[in-house]
């Protein structure tokens, strides 16, 4: 069977892999849909992810359907439709370094069990809409770290998937007034129309000035200037002029996450820092949220199928991750399994 590989440096292949065999243990599933992460296109710059550097299967943002039980695995039933934990893979991380990905038509789970690899999810649910479960399981963590309180105002810089994602975290955990910033007018868009209370255009309009306008005035006589009263600041886009934004506007005892993947060192100025005693928190992956997200999705999955912007079937997958790595050319991309 066909499966999408990293082959070198800057290089995904077609490479042909052995359909699994299913233990006694073992759940086999047949992909139906995977999600494009940002990150395929960072392991491809590296040539793969070790030990598997020329040879990394990728695709780790899947959904499924059950289609052989092994003798010994209880609480599953073939047909049934699940989203995946793929950080508990027993033969590696799904996609992400481990021995397979979800860009392939089945894949096998090692001693599996409910609620540890696997959640069931009701069959009315679009698969490229539970195959964002994945991605939207790192937003919510990310919203977690950042300890987010009923009535916290909160500022999401970015509005690709992690950024929508965390706008739908943030509203579940009670926060009172969510602003979206970006550059792209679509994706502001998009972000209104999921939930966000204002959208910032920052190409064209004075960030912390139109915070003090939406959020208050969080200026004391310990942090002067310009000091939004904004509660949480959300790293989502990983660029550099974001937490220096952020951390320079910061009012005293704000928190500013960063969930995104800087490729290049960001300068902070540590004594204005000092002054606000701002936290700053980081977020990746999700230790505990992966099915925490699900029955959101389950309940609201209308919504956030709104997040997607582009599928592509799965014999036109290497279009699919180039698309998604060119620089505005998609929001997110997903791949459907016939």
């Amino acid at each position: 069977m066909k499966s999408v590989h990293i082959t070198g440096v800057n290089q995904i292949d077609w490479v042909e892999v052995d359909k699994p065999e299913v233990g006694p243990r073992d759940v086999l599933l047949r992909m139906r849909a995977c999600g494009i992460c940002g990150s395929d296109a960072m392991y491809a710059s590296y040539g793969g992810i070790p030990p598997r550097q020329g040879a990394t299967p990728l695709g780790h943002e899947p959904a499924a359907e059950i289609v052989e039980i092994g003798a010994e695995v209880e609480g599953f039933t073939v047909g049934d439709h699940v989203v995946i934990d793929t950080m508990r893979f027993t033969d590696g991380l799904l996609g992400s370094g481990g021995a397979q990905g979800g860009l392939t038509p089945y894949v096998v789970v090692h001693d599996a069990a409910p609620g540890v690899q696997l959640k069931v999810i009701p069959n009315d649910v679009p698969w490229d809409v539970a195959a964002l479960n994945e991605p939207m399981a790192v937003a919510l963590h990310a919203v977690n770290r950042t300890g987010v309180k009923e009535g916290d105002k909160v500022v999401i810089f970015g509005a690709g998937p992690i950024g929508l994602g965390a706008l739908l975290g943030y509203r579940r955990k009670g926060a009172s007034h969510i602003v979206v910033v970006d550059v792209i007018p679509s994706r502001l868009e998009k972000a209104l129309e999921i939930g966000a209370d204002a959208v910032i255009d920052s190409s064209k309009e004075d960030v912390g000035a139109r915070l003090v306008e939406l959020h208050g005035d969080g200026a004391t006589p310990w942090v002067r200037g310009v000091r939004p009263g904004t509660d949480i600041y959300l790293d989502a886009a990983g660029v550099s002029v974001v937490p220096q934004t952020a951390a320079n506007m910061a009012k005293h005892g704000a928190t500013l996450g960063i969930v995104a993947v800087h490729k290049k060192p960001v300068e902070l100025d540590f004594g204005g820092i000092l002054q606000s005693e701002l936290n700053i928190v980081w977020a990746m992956g999700y230790p505990t949220e992966i099915f925490e997200v699900t029955d959101d999705i389950v309940e609201n999955w209308e919504k956030y199928a709104k997040i997607i912007s582009h599928r592509f079937p799965f014999d036109q997958a290497l279009e699919a991750l180039k698309v998604a790595a060119t620089p505005g050319a998609a929001d997110k991309v997903t791949v459907v399994f016939d």
